[in-house]
């Protein structure tokens, strides 16, 4: 059996996200299915349907923007089925042509914010691990390769090696399908890491190195995977990271930090602990990880 490594991109569009951060989470094949059920079955219980069925979807910018908070706090807590009522007639209202009542968006906000830590804990429950890559938002230098493979990407890759390696089980990666010329680029870079470095080579004991890209409103592990790396990028902060959090994004992160990933790694024979979050403060030299 393998492990599935559902992963995204944060913040590499460069407007007000504070890092660009790529990752996401591990689950075992065998508790994939099972995993998505469950996420289908909260999403519906605390929305009374699917997002996608109402144009929305299960990303970070979509459940976690600033304003949900402020719906949440604007009125009473409401009950569970209270909340789901209301939070649908919420979703609704856009087909119904009309502007949402205040206890509308009071019960999405609270809808949006109990769906994130549920889908959380269910990481937890299902023993995911979480796998991320941060660096500053930074511009390409002009005499770097084409088909480089950034240093954070291999120092993430390298994190979900350690874990697989432990295991003794595969890995593969899913992606989510964006600008089909940056996927391309992206494949070559990691196909000549992969069969051109020592390095690389080394790593596909346990990494199959050919993504598998899937479009996000189709896949609930790679939304997943954005509501993870949305919140590490508002929410953690590692050692050499001086940009603010959100301050309501922090309880999330502390319930991810349960299921960082944390092992032992090696290099130049030296063995050292290490964990599935990574902080690289310049992608483009060789230089050590945070």
């Amino acid at each position: 059996m393998s492990w599935l490594l559902f992963m995204d991109e944060s913040g590499h569009d460069h407007r007000i996200i504070p890092y660009e951060v790529r990752g996401g989470f591990a689950v075992h094949a065998s508790k994939l299915w099972p995993f998505i059920q469950a996420v289908r079955t909260l999403e519906q219980s605390t929305f009374g349907g699917h997002l996608h069925d109402h144009g929305s979807e299960v990303k970070g910018t979509k459940l976690l923007a600033k304003e949900r908070f402020m719906w949440e706090r604007q009125g009473p807590r409401f009950d569970e089925p209270t909340r789901r009522k209301h939070a649908l007639n919420f979703l609704n209202s856009t087909r119904q042509g009309r502007t949402p009542r205040r206890d509308e968006f009071t019960a999405f906000g609270q809808a949006c914010v109990a769906f994130t830590e549920g889908v959380i804990l269910l990481l937890q429950s299902h023993e995911a691990k979480i796998f991320a890559a941060m660096t500053p938002k930074v511009e390409k230098p002009p005499q770097t390769p084409a088909d480089f493979l950034r240093k954070d990407h291999v120092f993430l890759f390298e994190r979900f090696f350690y874990f697989l390696e432990s295991q003794r089980e595969t890995g593969l990666l899913v992606l989510d399908e964006t600008d089909k010329t940056e996927d391309r680029r992206f494949v070559h870079c990691l196909e000549k890491y992969f069969t051109l470095t020592q390095t690389g080579r080394q790593r596909t004991q346990w990494i199959v190195p050919v993504p598998f890209f899937v479009e996000s409103d189709m896949a609930y592990g790679v939304q997943v995977a954005d509501l993870c790396i949305y919140c590490l990028n508002w929410g953690l902060r590692l050692t050499g990271m001086s940009e603010p959090t959100r301050k309501e994004i922090e309880p999330f992160v502390w319930l991810l930090d349960r299921i960082i990933w944390r092992g032992e790694g090696y290099r130049d024979g030296q063995v050292f602990k290490t964990h599935g979050v990574v902080y690289v403060p310049d992608p483009y030299a060789a230089r050590a990880a945070q």
